[in-house]
């Protein structure tokens, strides 16, 4: 019996190494011979879409600013959209294939035009409070030279001069306290941290 078990045992340490290193063996059968190190082909625009996902969440979310204090002009749209923020909001870049057909687009150039300027009166936003709605409407007008090359069956490279415009809302909420002056010096002091 124990002899038996020493040739079983000695028959799959010389099997063990073939079967993992891919020797003898067809890929289709066994796509992960590799183990943990087996490569997984991912597209490049994957990367793309998970940066939009979790790096650039905030684009969308409304800012909450301290209370307006009395005796100072009310406040004004001061920072345009950034470029970078611009250009996510553009449509994407048609997905090609390499060297088949490809899209690019370059000396991109933005310019930023104020629309609208408006604060709103004070009402009440559920998970707020009251609050005034500040309107900073924008309108990005995008130049951009658009490419399309492709390498395959003939070899041809077309470039255009584009325009695209964009509006951008950055819509931003003062909150606003009750006539109490302890209720707005404590919002203000809440809002504004140390000073």
């Amino acid at each position: 019996m124990g002899n038996w078990r020493n040739w079983l045992l000695l028959a799959v340490a010389l099997l063990a190494p073939l079967t993992g290193s891919g020797c003898f063996i067809n890929h289709t059968f066994v796509p992960f011979s590799m183990g943990f190190a087996t490569p997984i082909p991912v597209p490049p625009w994957v990367t793309e879409r998970m940066e939009e996902k979790y790096c650039y969440d905030r684009d969308h979310l409304t800012t909450i600013l301290p209370p307006i204090r009395d005796g100072y002009p009310p406040p004004i749209c001061m920072d345009p959209p950034d470029m970078a923020m611009v250009i996510r909001q553009m449509p994407k870049v048609r997905r090609g294939t390499a060297f088949i057909i490809e899209e690019f687009r370059d000396d991109i150039e933005v310019v930023t035009e104020l629309l609208v300027d408006r604060l709103d009166p004070a009402r009440f936003f559920p998970l707020i409070g009251p609050a005034q709605l500040h309107h900073c409407h924008w309108k990005c007008t995008i130049y951009y030279t658009e490419t399309i090359e492709s390498g395959y069956p003939f070899p041809f490279r077309c470039q255009k001069r584009r325009v695209e415009v964009i509006y951008i809302d950055k819509d931003h909420l003062h909150l606003c306290p009750g006539p109490n002056q302890l209720g707005i010096d404590s919002m203000t002091r809440d809002t504004s941290g140390p000073n």
